[in-house]
């Protein structure tokens, strides 16, 4: 614990969930403590089918047990190993099971019934609050069936998961959709929980299917903490797999596979957070000529300050250039406030090739240059010649040419788009926060929303602990990454104004 009002709890122990209305931290009991703990840190035990004493007493056995050294047996004629892993592949059908009947009771016990109430929702409410719930109950029933195949019940440390994981590791990306939106289903969910018929309208939702005590948010939360567990329990079957067993390549490749899924969805989590931003820079430009930049894109990846030179005239040009995926859009910067930025246009990146262009006279162009690149159209009927005040951001250039390639192709094959009612909301939202079309006074880039904050203000427990458990609980599930240029390459162009 780093706070007095923190929640201590080791590995096994079961916590008794007083307070679940934050989203990031719980208030909770221990035996004879109580405290705050970080929700993302542990798993819900959904409609228990065994009475709580039983499970106590199960895992006081299983702690009892875990005392063996590592040489002896901990099971009946079982090393220990082997045991350990036979209470891995145990735990993980354990907790496919439970999470299987906690998606089945969300969509017969909340969603059915919100349906059946036309009056108090509509479709897109429900579509906001539940995101493609259903969905991943249909896919995660095929997978628990699979997982059930290969699952050996008289002798579980012989069963030969991994291949599961294999097979529907794509399936597992529609996880992306459910996580992207959940930050709005809490907020949509908050304010209809301001509204004392749907307070009483979920309880007894909750009542008539018999699920446990625990509020709707609580519930919509499983699903972006189970695709983050995945990792951690195949990192904890792989430690206990024999490098001998059928099962581990297999398990090694599902391991890397999960941990690939979780950074593709923090990455899509990311430029779906991101495309707001580019709306807002967007709506601060004057004079903005044709579609709009979200028709084509989605992520900034450089910016800087050339020299462009085009034909016939050969005259440079001082621009600001913005490297965004498919495109290239340049700027002129206002005399007298270089705050304010001009569009004057933009390159077609997929009709176009770089060409590194070395220190001299150049043929096309019959201009001495220095730490210039060209960008020029597949028949050469278009060239553009551009040049660095160094070196090093020549290279730099150079450099975020290929990663726009590399990213335009990786987005190709994992099937990443944006949809037209998501650019559509991003540019009505720069629109609704600028009136006028351009921004008024400073153009905030790194404002934080807090959905919960009202719940702070009345809530009836000591303050919340100021650490954070982590960025974001998919987090969990990948290593530390690269990060992004995002904030900095746009951030160095505020304040924007009128």
């Amino acid at each position: 614990t780093m706070d007095d009002q923190e929640l201590g709890f080791k590995a096994g122990d079961v916590i008794e969930v007083v307070d679940a209305t934050n989203k990031e931290w719980w208030w909770g009991r221990v035996l004879d403590s109580e405290g705050w703990f970080p929700a993302s840190f542990v798993r819900l035990r959904v409609n228990q089918d065994e009475p709580m004493e039983e499970y106590l007493a199960h895992l006081d056995g299983a702690s009892e047990g875990g005392g063996a050294s590592m040489g002896g047996p901990l099971g009946p004629g079982l090393p220990c190993k082997e045991q350990m892993r036979a209470n891995v592949i145990n735990e993980i059908m354990s907790t496919e099971r439970d999470y299987i009947k906690h998606l089945k009771d969300i969509c017969e016990g909340y969603i059915k019934q919100c349906r059946k109430r036309t009056d108090m929702f509509t479709e897109e409410q429900l579509r906001t609050i539940f995101g493609n719930i259903d969905e991943l109950y249909r896919f995660q029933k095929k997978f628990l069936k699979a997982l059930e195949k290969k699952f050996n019940k008289d002798h579980p440390h012989l069963s030969e998961i991994g291949s599961c994981f294999l097979e529907h590791q794509t399936n597992f990306q529609i996880y992306s959709e459910y996580c992207n939106n959940h930050p709005n289903a809490c907020v949509q969910l908050s304010k209809l929980m301001k509204i004392k018929k749907y307070v009483f309208f979920f309880e007894a939702c909750r009542l008539l299917q018999k699920m446990i005590d625990i509020s709707l948010d609580g519930f919509l939360l499983t699903p972006v903490q189970k695709i983050c567990k995945y990792p951690l329990q195949l990192a904890e079957l792989l430690k206990y797999t024999n490098p001998q067993h059928r099962d581990y390549k297999d398990v090694e490749a599902a391991l890397n596979a999960m941990k690939n899924v979780a950074r593709l969805i923090n990455e899509r989590k990311r430029r779906l957070e991101n495309i707001d931003k580019i709306a807002q820079w967007q709506s601060s430009i004057e004079d903005w000529e044709g579609e709009d930049i979200l028709s084509r894109s989605s992520d900034l990846i450089f910016s800087g300050d050339l020299t462009k030179i085009s034909q016939p005239q050969a005259k440079g040009q001082q621009r600001m250039f913005f490297l965004f995926d498919h495109q290239l859009v340049f700027c002129k910067k206002d005399l007298l406030r270089r705050d304010i930025l001009y569009y004057k246009g933009r390159l077609d990146m997929d009709q176009m090739q770089v060409v590194d262009v070395e220190d001299g006279k150049d043929k096309d162009f019959n201009v001495s240059v220095k730490n210039a690149l060209k960008l020029c159209s597949p028949g050469g009927e278009e060239v553009h010649l551009l040049c660095a005040k160094k070196p090093e951001q020549k290279q730099r250039w150079l450099r975020a040419f290929a990663d726009e390639r590399e990213q335009v192709q990786h987005d190709l094959e994992t099937g990443f788009t944006i949809t037209e009612v998501q650019k559509k909301q991003a540019m009505l939202n720069a629109s609704k926060s600028h009136p006028t079309g351009k921004p008024k006074g400073e153009f905030h880039l790194f404002s934080v929303t807090r959905p919960y904050y009202d719940f702070l203000l009345r809530q009836k427990h000591p303050t919340l602990p100021t650490s954070l458990p982590q960025q974001q609980v998919i987090m969990l599930a990948e290593p530390k990454r690269k990060t992004s240029n995002f904030w900095h390459n746009i951030g160095r162009l505020t304040p924007f104004k009128k």
